[in-house]
């Protein structure tokens, strides 16, 4: 077999190098742009998500009616959720901190989908380790899961370790200050974003 002079060796890596380089650009050029980020649904005619009552961390009843005169927003979660849950939490006091002196009329509240292991005093930690305003609530199992349905939220156990976790979907309802819901606020939704939906509510309100 002949062998090639240093020259033509060279000659043929640069052109390798060159039609990789041609051959990522390609893929790169026709590669779909990811998709857009889902922005807020209106919900202002939805036939669900209407109301809840469920016990505060004292064990007192509440239902939209005692937030009255605020915005409401609320989520489902629970306290040993890794990650999903933490980050909404404090995404959402990020959005209402952007309000800046409207920030006292939004009230943040927190369903816990998890009542075997999310006590009342479990529950109070957790919404107070993220600063003042926000209430967590609580149902027996079986009130949980009716007010999940209620709602539209999945959520099921996952078993871990000995133990178990909890996927569940991930959304944000706003109400106005009437208790009207407004609006459902996607994870992809960004804590500006969730300000921007507040201020409209506000608005409306």
């Amino acid at each position: 077999m002949p062998t090639l002079s240093p020259s033509i060796r060279r000659a043929g890596v640069a052109a390798a190098l060159l039609l990789a380089a041609l051959a990522a650009a390609a893929i790169a050029w026709f590669r779909p742009a990811p998709a857009p980020a889902l922005g807020a649904i209106d919900l202002s005619d939805a036939r669900y998500a209407q109301d809840f009552r469920l016990q505060d961390p004292q064990g007192e009843w509440r239902t939209l009616a005692d937030y009255r005169g605020r915005v409401v927003m609320l989520f489902f979660g629970f306290t040993q959720c890794p990650d999903v849950c933490p980050a909404a939490m404090a995404k959402a006091v990020q959005a209402r901190q952007q309000l800046g002196a409207q920030a006292d009329q939004v009230q943040l509240v927190f369903v816990s989908l998890d009542p075997e292991r999310d006590s009342g005093p479990i529950l109070r930690a957790f919404a107070d380790a993220f600063g003042e305003g926000i209430t967590p609530l609580r149902g027996d199992v079986d009130l949980t899961r009716r007010t999940a349905e209620a709602f539209k939220v999945f959520y099921r156990k996952v078993p871990l370790a000995g133990s178990y976790t909890l996927d569940h979907s991930v959304m944000v309802y706003l109400y106005d200050r009437q208790g009207r819901v407004r609006r459902a606020l996607p994870p992809t939704l960004d804590a500006a974003g969730q300000a921007a939906e507040l201020r409209t509510v506000l608005s409306l309100s």
